[in-house]
């Protein structure tokens, strides 16, 4: 199971004047990929915009969560040559099911190019094994 939190986009004020309920229906879901490889389990979740120490990913009771929020305060707005002022807001929140048991010590999570990249090896008892069948004579 994956849930994903729908966000407005921080650039949506400036393609046009909306209303509030305009808006609404604009929203922008983003999507997450969650795959095996090699014996890691892969999690990739975009998050435009937010710098990694405002990225938060926690695992508990096999589900890895990715939190993530950004606002842009004055004294950053203030650094800058105004040319057009819009709140500069970004949020987003995953959660996704680990699709196997993984060894939780060897998570790792990074923010690269505007996506959180988290990795885990998947642990030796979750990985497929092939069983032999044996044959019971009469």
């Amino acid at each position: 199971m994956v849930s994903i939190m729908r966000m407005k986009p921080w650039y949506m004020p400036m393609v046009g004047t909306f209303g509030d309920d305009e808006l609404d229906d604009m929203d922008t879901s983003y999507g997450i990929n969650v795959y095996e490889k090699d014996g890691v389990m892969h999690l990739e979740a975009p998050v435009p915009g937010v710098p990694a120490d405002k990225v938060e990913v926690t695992y508990a009771d096999g589900k890895i969560h990715v939190f993530a929020k950004h606002e842009e305060k004055n004294e950053e707005k203030n650094k800058k040559h105004v040319v057009y002022r819009m709140e500069r807001n970004s949020a987003f929140e995953y959660m996704a099911d680990v699709p196997s048991a993984i060894d939780e010590k060897s998570i790792e999570a990074e923010v690269k190019d505007g996506v959180v990249y988290v990795t885990a090896k998947i642990t030796e008892g979750a990985k497929p094994r092939k069983i032999v069948v044996k044959h019971k004579g009469s």
